[in-house]
């Protein structure tokens, strides 16, 4: 079981309309930090919520800002994902050619540094800045949707990141996001997980406080 389990719950499955009131739930839970998944319609097929939304919601949040770019050139924006607060920022491998270059911008901003890969992407394309990185977020889903169903060979994915991280003296932290519940959360925990991201378990739950205490303690 990873030690000190962190629960990160994904805004993108909140009640849009009552979203003050769903952050206000999270304040008051075991949530770590508040998960926040920014979408273009370019690099995922979806559009999620832009900088008004994500000012208001930072205002609002007492976690820690965790938050996802799944976008195109996504150094442009450090400066205003900075100025939100933010704990860490996360840029996706694949939208990066100049990997390193961004992870360094986003240090320099004051920011930890967090990479995702995609369901398709080797974690072997890491080991050339694994060092460099405060984190890895394995996506368990083709990202762009909620909702979606856990692909089982992420639980290889993360004993092969697992395994990196320890040869090369890394103290990235290894994130999973995507079909997290109360079903796969025990699988993910033996293997080595550190953070998990909760989208529909939590905001969908009767009792989202609970579901919380719940997955914080699997």
């Amino acid at each position: 079981m990873a030690k000190e389990l962190k629960i990160a719950p994904s805004l993108l499955s909140a009640n849009f309309a009552n979203l003050g009131g769903d952050v206000e739930k999270i304040n008051h839970s075991e949530a770590d930090w508040l998960h926040l998944d920014v979408m273009d319609g370019v690099f995922v097929p979806n559009i999620s919520f832009g900088f008004p939304v994500l000012k208001a919601v930072a205002q609002m949040s007492e976690k820690p800002l965790d938050v996802h770019l799944m976008i195109v050139e996504p150094q442009k924006f450090i400066p205003q994902i900075k100025e939100l607060g933010t704990m860490m920022m996360n840029v996706h491998y694949e939208a990066c050619p100049h990997l390193h270059r961004v992870v360094q911008q986003i240090k320099e901003a004051g920011m930890k540094a967090g990479v995702t890969l995609n369901p398709a992407t080797p974690v072997a394309m890491l080991s050339d800045i694994i060092e460099d990185l405060d984190m890895v977020l394995l996506m368990s889903v083709n990202p762009g949707f909620g909702g979606q169903k856990f692909i089982p060979h992420t639980l290889r994915k993360i004993q092969e990141l697992r395994e990196l991280i320890e040869r090369s003296g890394s103290h990235a932290l290894v994130e999973i996001d995507g079909g997290v519940n109360l079903q796969t959360a025990p699988l993910l925990a033996e293997a080595g997980v550190d953070v998990l991201v909760a989208g529909s378990a939590v905001f969908k739950a009767p009792d989202m406080i609970e579901i919380i205490h719940q997955l914080k303690n699997v």
